[in-house]
Order: C-alpha cells, then structure tokens, then sequence
C-alpha cells in the first residue's frame, strides 16, 4: 500500500516499473550512465469519476504517464535520483492543471564504469529516491539506500537474552555475521536533499567502514551506532530509517575461531527496524 507525506488520499493511481537509461553515448562526461526505475503515483478530486461512473474525462493515461517519463528523463541533465525525481513531478503537475499532487519514486539500476565506454551491472546496493510536489511545492523528499549485503568474518556477538522453554539458540560470543540492510533518510529541510548524490555516496562509504571497525554485540547495537553516526556526520539530515535482517549462515563445522563451513541460513529470519531523529 502506498503512503504519501501530505496524508491520506481517497483515491491515487499511476504508472510503476518504468525503466529508462540515459546514455552519453560518447562517453566523455563525468556521469555518461543514468539509469532508474520510476513510479508515478497522481491525486486529485478531478479522477475521483473514473472510480464512481467510469468517466475518464481529465484522466491522464498511465501509458502517456510512461512517455512522459522516458523522454523527459532526456531532458534532466543532473547526476543524482532526488534531482530526477524533482524535475519530473514539477514538470508533470505544471503540464495538467487537473493533478492536485504527484509522487515519484525512483531506484537506481546499478550499474559500474569498467573503462572509458563500458559498464557492467553492479549493486546489489542500489540508491534510492522519493520526492512529493503538489501546488504548493515540494511536500517531501527522501533518499535511501537498499541491498546493502553485509558480511563479517568474526567479532560479532549475541548473548544474554532471555532463556525460557522455547529457547535453542545458544550464547555465541564471536560468529560471523552476514546481515541485510536498507536505509532511509530525509532531510530538516526539503532543499538540502538535492546535492547531486553527495550524501548517498557518503552514507555507502561510512556504512561499510563502520560494519568493518565495529565489534558488536547485536545487530540492534550495529544500526544504533550507524544511525547515530549518520546524524551526527550529515547536519542536514534530519530523520533516518534502518532495517536489518539476519542472513546469518547455519554453521556446518568449526575448528574453534579459526575456520567454519556454513551454509545458507533457513528462510525464517530476524527482522529489526530503527528510526532516529535530529
């Protein structure tokens, strides 16, 4: 179900799953690659008729709202998804004067530079974006980061917790920690999240330097300390989001600290949010 920042809507709809690639196909450019994955949500009282009479006066096609994307996204010469987003959605209500807001979302489809005129597919972390306009301007704008796979050979612990007759795992003092991460940030102020990817960029570095130098005693400990390093490095951010999983592998066979074999873990998984603020 979709949410949207300026509240509850009766009624939304639109397009998703619209790729576009942008290419400078000369390559000469700092950033010749952009590629995303869009979602255009609209709303209005003007569409409320489709849903009541099937009248479809005013309504806007989602296969035009698909054209629209792609071969705008020509026009939109900046590095980063927020930017994207932004010129879009101002783009799009300024064309029908029947659209009382929009929502675009967009997720980047990673690729990485191999050479001077060559890429391959990357990630599986891609950057994210989510910006909200409506007549009197930007109502949101939210960055992310999702797919972060994160593995650590050792020093993660996970002891203490409450013992009782449904409990079999054991105390584990040092175990290699394979989790899955995805953030989500906004800003104090709506401008600030358009610094053409600077703080995304950022936020990728500082969360794998502090997975890497951080010894932990859970996963709740890990996000705690990444959030808390978020705010306290990024001064226009004013909310972070943070959801882990625990992918952590079934051990086969050990030799005390030093050498394991293990497997992929069993579907069920443990779960843990955490939302901070300025």
């Amino acid at each position: 179900m979709e949410q949207f920042q300026s509240g509850w809507k009766r009624n939304y709809y639109g397009k998703g799953d619209v790729t576009v690639y942008r290419l400078e196909r000369q390559g000469q450019s700092a950033q010749p690659f952009f590629s995303a994955n869009v979602k255009m949500l609209l709303y209005g009282d003007a569409f409320w008729s489709t849903y009541t009479t099937g009248d479809n006066t005013g309504l806007i096609a989602t296969d035009s709202m698909k054209n629209f994307i792609q071969r705008e996204t020509m026009n939109y010469s900046g590095p980063d998804l927020e930017g994207c987003c932004e010129f879009l959605a101002r783009k799009f209500i300024g064309l029908y004067p029947q659209v009382e807001g929009l929502q675009v979302t967009a997720n980047e489809i990673p690729y990485a530079r191999q050479g001077r005129m060559s890429f391959s597919p990357s990630g599986p972390e891609q950057r994210t974006a989510r910006v909200e306009v409506n007549r009197q301007g930007i109502v949101e704008a939210a960055a992310g980061i999702r797919g972060f796979r994160l593995l650590r050979l050792g020093g993660s612990a996970f002891h203490g917790f409450v013992r009782d007759e449904y409990t079999t795992l054991p105390d584990i003092a040092n175990r290699p920690l394979h989790m899955w991460l995805d953030l989500e940030w906004s800003y104090t102020a709506n401008g600030h999240a358009f610094n053409d990817g600077a703080v995304a960029q950022a936020i990728g570095k500082l969360t794998h330097e502090l997975f890497d130098a951080f010894e932990s005693g859970s996963i709740q400990e890990i996000i705690y300390q990444l959030g808390t390093r978020i705010l306290a490095d990024h001064p226009t951010i004013g909310e972070v989001h943070l959801q882990a999983d625990n992918r952590t592998w079934d051990t086969i066979a050990e030799q005390g600290d030093s050498l394991g074999i293990y497997t992929d873990a069993r579907p069920a998984y443990g779960c843990l949010g955490l939302r901070m603020r300025r």
